[in-house]
């Protein structure tokens, strides 16, 4: 378990877990005071009802007030240290969260390859919910201590008071804690949504515990009250016996609490292997930093791409060479396709260039800079636009669609991009043209309209690279015309690597290229 990482999410918060520590500190010490306050009471209470004192009202009154008092004191003590607490603990997940969601977005594709996406998704979710929920416990539980400690000799100092009243004859009887990408906003806005939920039911649970905390120790008043003129006695005064037994249920509450502690035990070392799996992902570094690089200024940036002598086996996978010795040069405005059997490695080109991944031996060039030398943020983000066979698309609107390949882009840069793409004309023909949402992953759209979104999406950043893995090949003829017809137009003016299979994408390219077991064949 790294305590120094935790440390630095718990940080942040240590005033209010400080401030939830004293007044649970607090509410122990009342619950300590509480018996001997109700032994007064029914010392008063007794004596009148012995004495047959008509001002029985008023001389109960100052007790019975003072009692009142640390009642309620105790409930809202209870009340801001349940409150806090809940606090503490939401606001010290939902930052794990988040970190978590950052450092998984920063990893590079192998790791992806490596690890099981139910996997990931479970530490995002189920292990700090369940560390969590042990950090609460543990900090909560910190009570059968404090109350213990000064509870114990209780019984046992009353105890000898009572004997020494039997032995004197005394004639009483008994009684009773930026995201980089637009992805990272959304889900650190939604993480802070359902923490504010959490927070708001945490502040439920704290009254519900408070006022039902004031109520029971209200029905222990209010029976001494009508109970008073019952109580008599020859051997003990009723207010030692009230103090002996009320102090000996709150050590059995105690003992009860700490039992209950102990027994959780298995569920504070679950919540630690849990916190210890999320920050092993926390610290792990990826193989291809997200930032950090050169870049090469817009007005020299020509697009022309060498790979030299490339060969790659996927981390995976190592023992399998996925291309071997693979030369191949891109010149600047030109579309090359690359055709070939399936799992000849012709999207692994792709990725290697969008530096997914690095290459095993050789280097790949852009404009005579090795790539492993530039700014992968850059790269993927204003160089190099990417269309898929399946588009990505969220369950927004088309603008946030369309919008989410440059954050910054106004509307009229949308409207164009679309225009670009063929796909203003349908988008506009929807009721809300384009705050149109699409469902998730796009699903009240098209395939061909689906497509053309992420055309778009691709052409709002103006890439001087574009790649082109299977664009159309899911498509119906009439849809792929239409969507091709946007592709023509796009490819204009920018080096195009086309990954295809159909005969009609690949006709208008100005270099084809097969790829057999990884190498060039023709």
């Amino acid at each position: 378990f790294d305590w120094p990482l935790f440390w630095t999410f718990l940080r942040p918060q240590l005033l209010a877990l400080s401030a939830a520590v004293v007044l649970a500190l607090g509410a122990a010490l009342l619950n300590v005071r509480i018996p001997v306050l109700l032994g007064q009471l029914v010392n008063v209470v007794a004596h009148c009802a012995r004495g047959h004192i008509t001002g029985y009202l008023q001389e109960v009154r100052r007790p019975a007030l003072r009692l009142l008092a640390v009642y309620c004191l105790q409930g809202l003590l209870t009340f801001g240290y349940i409150a806090l607490l809940a606090r503490v603990g939401e606001q010290v997940a939902g930052s794990m969260r988040k970190a978590l969601f950052i450092s998984l977005l920063r990893q590079d594709v192998a790791f992806f390859d490596a690890n099981r996406t139910g996997q990931l998704v479970n530490r995002l979710t189920a292990d700090i919910q369940e560390f969590k929920s042990s950090f609460k416990l543990a900090i909560s539980q910190t009570r059968c201590w404090e109350m213990s400690g000064p509870c114990a000799p209780s019984p046992w100092r009353t105890g000898r008071q009572g004997k020494g009243v039997v032995g004197t004859g005394g004639g009483r009887g008994p009684g009773g804690h930026q995201p980089p990408f637009p992805a990272c906003r959304l889900y650190c806005a939604e993480v802070d949504r359902a923490g504010w939920l959490n927070e708001r039911l945490g502040l439920g649970i704290a009254a519900f515990q408070g006022l039902s905390n004031l109520a029971l120790n209200g029905i222990v008043l209010g029976t001494i009250f009508v109970g008073g003129s019952l109580m008599a006695g020859d051997e003990l005064s009723p207010g030692d016996l009230m103090s002996f037994l009320v102090a000996s249920q709150t050590v059995q509450r105690s003992g009860q609490g700490l039992a209950r502690c102990l027994s959780r035990h298995p569920g504070v070392v679950r919540g630690l292997s849990a916190g210890a799996r999320v920050f092993e992902l926390l610290t792990l570094e990826p193989s291809v930093a997200l930032r950090g690089g050169a870049s090469i200024p817009s007005y020299s940036l020509l697009g022309h791409i060498c790979f030299h002598h490339v060969s790659f086996s996927y981390p995976t996978r190592p023992a399998y060479p996925v291309l071997r010795d693979f030369s191949l040069t891109l010149p600047p405005c030109k579309t090359v396709a690359i055709v070939g059997p399936s799992g000849g490695g012709k999207s692994t080109v792709a990725a290697l260039l969008e530096r997914f991944y690095e290459p095993t031996q050789g280097t790949i060039t852009l404009d005579g800079h090795d790539i492993s030398s530039l700014d992968p943020s850059w790269l993927r983000g204003q160089v190099i636009g990417f269309i898929s066979q399946e588009p990505v698309l969220f369950g927004t609107t088309i603008m946030e669609n369309i919008r989410f390949g440059k954050p910054g882009a106004s509307d009229a840069e949308v409207y164009a991009a679309a225009q670009l793409a063929n796909a203003d004309s349908f988008i506009r023909s929807f009721p809300d043209g384009y705050n149109t949402v699409v469902g998730e992953r796009g699903t009240a759209l098209s395939g061909g309209q689906k497509q053309r979104i992420a055309i778009a999406r691709a052409l709002l950043k103006d890439p001087a690279i574009l790649i082109l893995d299977e664009a159309t090949s899911a498509l119906d003829a009439q849809s792929e015309k239409v969507v091709q017809e946007a592709l023509d137009r796009a490819v204009s003016g920018r080096t195009v690597l086309l990954i295809a299979h159909r005969l009609s994408t690949i006709r208008g390219a100005d270099l084809i290229v097969v790829l057999a077991q990884g190498r060039v064949a023709e």
